[in-house]
């Protein structure tokens, strides 16, 4: 657990806005991707959104880390590698391989900006400076499990997001079922693969700040699953009856 004081706070701040998340995510699906629709203010290009508003997890996570007292630690610089293995594919790699044309909102770039810059100050800080994990960590089974589980939701998020890229050929627009992979089980594996990496980061990480984005994640992308779930439905009277929205068999 943190000290009591501002970076406390700061955490406490993450898991409050877990719980408003969740709860605004039931009345409305944000305005982006397949959801896409008017109203929202001006867009930029999805490629330029998604850039700049994960620039933070990659950027500021790194200042705020070399800051700490812990930074040439063994243990902090594996932690900070399977960080910056997730956010510089997510910033720079994913956003390259969008199709071009799709638009995002402004206002939701300039959310996801503001909790970023949150979400890495709270864990760059922590595994950097606050936190301590002494070199035998690394054969702890909180950190093994977590470790893996990371690893095998970004393999399973990764191969998602491939998928759904090779749906469409050269200058074709629209959507199609997916199929392969985690699909067999879920409609959105990229959002379920996504959760249980940063289930496994709270894991290896053994922390209150990990915990906090391990169920924001969840109170943003689960309702994002379900959307997409009846969505697919509502759009392909065909859509395999057996797939669930975010769970295989359950959810």
């Amino acid at each position: 657990m943190p000290a009591p004081g501002p970076y406390l706070w700061l955490v406490l701040l993450e898991l409050a806005l877990a719980v408003a998340t969740v709860v605004g995510l039931r009345f409305l699906t944000a305005p982006y991707g397949r959801h896409g629709r008017p109203g929202w203010g001006p867009t930029v290009p999805a490629r330029v959104g998604w850039l700049v508003m994960e620039s933070p997890a990659v950027l500021w996570f790194l200042i705020v880390y070399l800051t700490g007292a812990h930074k040439a630690a063994v243990v902090p610089l594996v932690l900070l590698t399977l960080w910056q293995l997730h956010y510089l594919q997510r910033t720079l790699v994913y956003p390259l391989l969008m199709r071009t044309g799709a638009r995002m909102p402004v206002s939701i770039m300039a959310m996801a900006i503001a909790f970023n810059t949150l979400n890495a100050y709270v864990n760059a800080r922590w595994i950097g400076d606050l936190g301590h994990y002494p070199t035998s960590w690394l054969a702890d089974p909180r950190f093994l499990a977590g470790t893996v589980l990371f690893l095998g939701g970004l393999a399973v998020n990764l191969d998602a997001d491939r998928r759904l890229r090779r749906l469409r050929g050269p200058g074709e627009t629209g959507y199609r079922i997916p199929h392969g992979g985690a699909f067999r089980w879920v409609s959105s594996p990229n959002y379920t693969g996504e959760i249980v990496e940063w289930f496994g980061w709270a894991l290896a990480t053994w922390s209150l700040p990990g915990l906090a984005f391990a169920l924001y994640t969840t109170a943003n992308l689960a309702p994002r699953a379900l959307a997409n779930h009846r969505w697919y439905h509502e759009q392909f009277p065909t859509y395999p009856p057996q797939r669930r929205a975010l769970l295989p068999h359950l959810l």
